[in-house]
């Protein structure tokens, strides 16, 4: 199988996270303070794992995948640095999750909404695993109100292989959560914004 761009990406992830620090930092807190207590967690598409370890602490389980199993070794080698035992890592595709209806308390996939050609199917499928009860956290990237700088990071980026399918601005974003319950998006400033978008499932089964 050839190597993604992810694949080959995997070693400088973290580097280029720092020249987006303070919302991916603001991210990672605005999840862990939304996770409802003692509850299985669910993270698709978690590169190096920042918000699965940020989370570990206070989930009883976190299942931490990506369809990149370079991004999971660099997760899993700085999760045994930090000496968590709580988490399990799993290469997965988010289109395609294994896991029964209604898994897990807290679902989250963060910054890869806007790589998918059907970000709408992927959300279909991380609410399906949502329990009844339960949380669907998904913080992404505002590509369509990044300043210069972001916008020429970005521009750079493409030239390594990396394609964005949508460039979400606020609206746009909110959009696209249209028929499910978006009961919150906030915003996480930095020099790329992120939206966390916050879908509450009720404890009645729905259908």
């Amino acid at each position: 199988m050839s190597r993604t761009f992810w694949d080959q990406f995997a070693g400088l992830y973290d580097l280029a996270e720092r020249t987006n620090s303070r919302a991916v930092q603001g991210m990672a807190a605005g999840v862990v303070r939304r996770l409802p207590e003692d509850t299985d967690f669910l993270e698709c598409a978690a590169g190096t794992g920042e918000i699965s370890l940020a989370a570990a602490p206070f989930v009883r389980r976190v299942v931490c995948t990506d369809l990149s199993l370079p991004m999971l070794d660099r997760a899993r080698k700085k999760a045994a640095k930090q000496g968590l035992s709580n988490i399990v890592f799993q290469q997965r595709d988010l289109f395609c999750l294994p896991d029964e209806d209604g898994t897990y308390g807290a679902v989250c996939a963060a910054n890869v909404l806007h790589l998918l050609d059907e970000p709408a199917k992927a959300v279909t499928e991380l609410w399906r695993v949502t329990a009844p009860g339960g949380v669907l956290l998904l913080p992404t990237f505002l590509m369509g109100e990044a300043g210069p700088l972001m916008k020429l990071l970005v521009a750079l980026y493409r030239l390594l292989g990396f394609r964005q399918k949508h460039a979400f601005t606020q609206q746009s974003y909110r959009a696209l959560f249209q028929g499910l319950p978006l009961t919150e998006l906030a915003i996480v400033p930095g020099r790329l914004p992120v939206g966390l978008a916050v879908l509450r499932k009720t404890n009645i089964r729905e259908g």
